[in-house]
C-alpha cells in the first residue's frame, strides 16, 4: 500500500483542527497549514472582513484555489476551514494528495470553544448555539 503524502484535518469551525493539526505535524516531523490562515495571508485582512466586504461566495471561492494549491504539496498536514468541505472539488483536490480525517465534535463543545471569539463569522448571530446545532444537523 503507498502512503499517503498529505494528512488533511476537516470538521466543524472549533473542531480542534489547528491544536490537532499542529501537535500531529510536530509528532510526524511534517509541516502545518492552515487553510485560513493561508487566505487571511494572501488577502492581507481578516476573514471577517473578507465576509464582510465581498461575502462568503467570494471567501468559498479563495478558500478553493487555496485547498487546489496547497493540496498539491506533499508532506503537510492541512487544517482545513470548516465549511471546505462544502465543495466537493475541495474534497477531491484533497484525497488526491493525501488522506482526509474528519474530526467530529459535539455542538456544546463547539459553542464552548467558540463563544469567546469575534472572529467567526458564521456565529455571528443573536443564537449562536443555535447556529451552531442547525448547521450540525
Amino acid at each position: 500500500m503507498q502512503m499517503k503524502k498529505n494528512i488533511a484535518l476537516v470538521g466543524f469551525m472549533g473542531a480542534g483542527k489547528t491544536v490537532v493539526g499542529k501537535a500531529l505535524a510536530r509528532h510526524l516531523g511534517m509541516i502545518f497549514v492552515d487553510s485560513d490562515e493561508t487566505i487571511v495571508e494572501r488577502e492581507r485582512r481578516s476573514i471577517n472582513d473578507i465576509f464582510a466586504k465581498d461575502g462568503e461566495p467570494y471567501f468559498r471561492k479563495v478558500e478553493k484555489e487555496v485547498i487546489k494549491e496547497i493540496s498539491q504539496r506533499d508532506g503537510l498536514v492541512i487544517a482545513c476551514g470548516g465549511g471546505a468541505v462544502l465543495d466537493k472539488d475541495n474534497m477531491l483536490n484533497l484525497q488526491r494528495n493525501g488522506v482526509v480525517i474528519y474530526l467530529q465534535t459535539s455542538a456544546d463543545v463547539i459553542f464552548e470553544r467558540t463563544k469567546n471569539y469575534d472572529h467567526r463569522p458564521l456565529l455571528n448571530v443573536e443564537n449562536p448555539k443555535k447556529q451552531i446545532e442547525d448547521i450540525l444537523k
